[in-house]
């Protein structure tokens, strides 16, 4: 089964969409009358900077040879890449067999949670014997490769079915049936998630950036996922294609410790609240966190919404398990989980006679009422009422990340709080 790698044939100024571009093979390949035995779509590391906002590289599994895949490929990225994207650094790379070698499956599991070179990559294709393709400075050599790796690097696999439009549509406002699409979203849920974010009132599904992308449902069914595009009110659609995805799996993150996270990279760690949260211009919240010595910022930036009110609950002295990427020094939340609560804090004592506040007898001399005469040596422990529950909080649907994992999914260690 040869693999047909592509990555990087898209623009932020420009549009275009490598899912597209990747659609458009698949149905080159079956209209030379060969099977495509699936499309993968991996999300990469969601911190490299030169990414577009999902960070995604394709597959085309099919059992055309490999010399004529790469001919598709590349006529495909001459035809409809957006090559004059001064950030658009297309490449190809095709394997003749989907049983790849140890070390491109281990650099596609680095390239979902690493920065990885063009060199490295080239190394590795021309290892390998694998034909392949680029253009202008090749940083689509790193996706491409990845992308070929990718099917045996990962064992747990989502779905999204995406329509997309016609093309002399694109580049005006999308028409979508905003109901429609809430009522398809009530009728697939929890099997397909992130379709809308209800306290928003966002269809989280149809994307605002230039492109050729009508609507994207992701889910664990790939039946779910078509069962909820068909219940969509649209303009009409060109084409669509049903990909398996590492999205919604969390693959991005490693287990790490406060003190030896680097930028670029995302982590679970283990902490505590050291500082209370301080809301700050733009409203993005902060909260300073330690484990022992190491301290470490985490923040919940403003585009996380309500989220943030579960961040801004927290207290010193509360254990966590965060989870998001590093970026110059500062943890962005994606999620956490509360492992233990400070329930009590220190008071004044109330006389038990009067219940009026006590006052203070004099340094080290405790607490007095100066009415009653009654004595307490100190401060006493007082419980108090915490907006937060033990287990898991996530940003709201508008505010996910392709990769991270909603709660919704299940598989966590501790009671969720999924948001919808």
């Amino acid at each position: 089964m040869t693999v047909i790698g592509i990555d990087d044939t898209d623009s932020r100024e420009r549009g275009m969409c490598t899912t597209y571009l990747a659609a458009r093979v698949a149905a080159r390949v079956r209209g030379e009358d060969g099977a495509v035995e699936r499309q993968v779509l991996v999300r990469l590391n969601p911190a490299i900077e030169h990414k577009t906002r999902g960070n995604a590289a394709l597959a085309i599994h099919t059992d055309l040879d490999a010399e004529r895949g790469l001919t598709i490929a590349r006529e495909a990225v001459e035809t409809l890449a957006a090559t004059d994207g001064p950030r658009t650094n297309p490449g190809v790379v095709v394997a003749p067999d989907e049983a790849v070698s140890e070390k491109v499956v281990e650099f596609a599991r680095r390239a979902v949670r690493e920065r990885l070179t063009i060199d490295e990559a080239r190394r590795l294709i021309e290892t390998a014997g694998y034909r392949h393709a680029d253009w202008k400075e090749a940083r689509g050599l790193i996706g491409a490769l990845a992308a070929v790796g990718s099917w045996a690097a990962f064992d747990e696999w989502t779905h999204e079915h995406i329509a997309y439009r016609e093309a002399h549509r694109r580049g005006t406002p999308r028409e979508v049936d905003h109901e429609s699409v809430f009522a398809a979203a009530d009728w697939g849920y929890p099997a397909a998630w992130d379709t809308v974010d209800r306290d928003e009132g966002s269809s989280v599904c149809v994307p605002h950036a230039p492109g050729p992308i009508l609507y994207g449902i992701r889910g664990d069914d790939p039946e779910v996922v078509r069962g909820v595009a068909d219940r969509i009110e649209s303009e009409p659609i060109e084409r669509t294609g049903v990909f398996v995805t590492n999205q919604g799996t969390d693959a991005h993150l490693r287990e790490g410790s406060v003190g030896e996270l680097r930028d670029g990279r995302a982590y679970r760690v283990s902490v505590t609240v050291a500082t209370p949260p301080e809301t700050r211009r733009g409203g993005h919240v902060f909260v300073g966190l330690e484990d022992g010595d190491a301290s470490l910022a985490c923040a919940a930036f403003e585009p996380t919404k309500r989220f943030r009110d579960r961040v801004r609950a927290l207290r010193v002295g509360d254990r966590l398990t965060v989870c998001g990427e590093v970026s110059d020094g500062t943890l962005k939340l994606e999620k956490f989980a509360v492992r233990d609560l400070v329930t009590t804090e220190p008071a004044v004592p109330s006389c038990p006679d009067c219940e009026r506040s006590m006052k203070s007898a004099g340094r080290d001399q405790g607490y007095r009422c100066r009415d009653c005469g009654t004595s307490q040596d100190g401060k006493i422990e007082r419980t108090i009422e915490r907006d937060l529950e033990l287990g898991w909080y996530e940003v709201p649907p508008c505010a996910r990340r392709h990769i991270a994992k909603p709660l919704v999914r299940g598989g966590f260690d501790a009671p969720i709080h999924p948001e919808r």
